[in-house]
């Protein structure tokens, strides 16, 4: 409880909001700190029922690299011998015991076991598994912590990705971004608190395309819909003003408009109406700290080197990697990164290779430019797809080339900071590669844990919508305490 007293005191935005006063430079100031509050109502009973956190948090700020299309886990982090062994050999049935396939190997008449072309070590203190796509991840695995039983009941993509992001495999829940942007706010009101990057892998670049909705907001307030920075001129859509407005004219213009607004909800009572308010206010202080933050110009010459090449290029992987140290460093609550390319079906090595090239250099310097910069203790990474891959070749398996279907039943991700392990390694699974043997962590538990370091109770974090209370873990869940330091 002392602790939890602590991290409100020390909360100094949103402490010095709570007893500001209701004079006139006091409205003055709450209208420039905190709009949010300033322009919703207050009456609404989810909200005034939250009393977030629920406890004192470990991470303030979380940024997910989240790898679409399911990354071969056998290529990057699994390490299975007895495939290279068995390589060419019927999965057994013991294994497989019937479960079921994609349509796109399950009318096969042979299931033969690969196992990888690349080469794995063991690396640093904790002597993780990591292969020869990863040079740079393997230099930091001391400060990661691997998950390799996660598992999920989707087996096709779509499902599969809204499943992680929403907590159901049906669209039209919120995201976690915005649970996380309902439940706690921002930390910086100049900017949103949920955005989102996306980059496009040179494995598969044509791959499968993510839609808005795994961003969006669901039944929750449009004020907490991600916002997404793109790579372009414009990093947020109609952002600008129109050509021969003043920054003074649209001062004058959203005055208006919020006038009318206020009207408006006062005849009707529409909560949508305040939000709409907020976001108008939003994009007027975002016209000056979005070019700021988008501009890595100003990145010393070492640390574009740290990121890599591809750093300079707007809209990589590498440059949205950056881009995320940037907006957790002004204090954007949650950042969601989307990769593209996973999905290999078929040429798998050489994709891969592509894809993992992609990422490795990227993922590593950020997690060590948030730790040198102090950022990483209370930031969670999160890196992981929405699947793993089979440990059988779909198609024809030659001396040099393979492909893997999708593997729901176990896959490999890894988090670092925000109070999790470092150097850890959970879970295990049979020596081919296929079932969990210990310790699974299904899709609702890695999210009840990543509330957990938020501060949040899982459980009593619900949202009153059509007679019912919904979560984002739904109806399970627990929090893996195996994995927190």
């Amino acid at each position: 409880m002392e602790e939890l007293n602590k991290h409100f005191i020390n909360n100094n935005r949103r402490h010095f909001l709570k007893k500001l006063g209701f004079g006139i430079g006091g409205l003055a100031a709450a209208s420039m700190l905190d709009p949010i509050s300033m322009f919703s109502k207050t009456t609404d009973p989810n909200m005034v029922d939250l009393k977030l956190p629920h406890f004192a948090p470990k991470a303030k700020r979380i940024i997910y690299l989240f790898q679409s299309g399911g990354p071969s886990q056998f290529e990057l982090f699994d390490y299975k011998p007895m495939l290279n062994k068995m390589r060419g050999m019927e999965l057994p049935d013991s294994v497989r015991k019937g479960q079921r396939l994609t349509g796109m190997t399950s009318g096969q008449a042979s299931f033969p076991l690969v196992g990888s072309n690349f080469e794995f070590k063991q690396y640093g203190e904790s002597r993780a598994w990591v292969s020869s796509l990863m040079p740079y991840t393997a230099k930091i695995v001391d400060e990661l912590c691997f998950v390799k039983s996660m598992h999920t009941e989707a087996i096709n993509h779509d499902p599969a990705i809204t499943f992680f992001q929403t907590g159901s495999q049906q669209a039209g829940r919120p995201s976690i971004g915005s649970w996380m942007s309902y439940g706690l706010g921002s930390l910086n009101e100049n900017l949103p608190a949920f955005t989102v990057l996306l980059s496009r892998g040179t494995g598969r670049p044509f791959s499968q395309p993510l839609y808005s909705r795994l961003w969006g907001n669901g039944f929750l307030s449009s004020l907490h819909q991600g916002v997404q920075f793109r790579s372009g001129k414009d990093p947020v859509l109609y952002l600008k003003d129109p050509k021969g407005m003043s920054r003074e004219d649209r001062r004058k213009m959203l005055d208006y408009i919020s006038e009318l607004n206020h009207k408006q909800e006062t005849e009707f009572g529409d909560p949508e109406i305040n939000s709409r308010i907020a976001q108008y206010e939003m994009a007027y202080r975002m016209q000056t700290s979005v070019p700021s933050t988008m501009n890595i110009d100003e990145e010393p010459e070492h640390i574009i080197q740290m990121y890599g090449a591809d750093a300079m290029v707007p809209g990589t992987y590498a440059a949205n990697c950056l881009l995320a140290r940037r907006l957790v460093e002004r204090d954007v609550r949650f950042v969601q990164l989307y990769h593209m390319g996973w999905d290999q079906h078929e040429n798998l090595p050489n994709q891969i290779e592509k894809q993992a090239k992609d990422v490795d250099q990227a993922t590593a310097a950020l997690i060590m430019d948030l730790k040198q910069r102090g950022l990483l203790e209370d930031t969670l990474v999160i890196w992981g797809g929405e699947f793993g891959r089979t440990n059988y070749s779909q198609g024809t398996l030659t001396d040099v080339t393979y492909g893997r279907d999708h593997h729901p039943r176990c896959f490999t991700m890894f988090m670092a900071g925000g109070g999790v392990k470092p150097g850890f390694t959970y879970g295990e699974t049979d020596e081919f590669g296929y079932n969990i043997v210990k310790d699974p962590m299904h899709v609702h538990d890695l999210q009840a844990t990543i509330m957990n370091q938020m501060g949040i109770d899982h459980t009593k974090f619900t949202y009153k919508y059509q007679g019912r209370r919904f979560r984002l873990t739904d109806v399970s869940g627990h929090v893996v305490h195996d994995i927190l330091s």
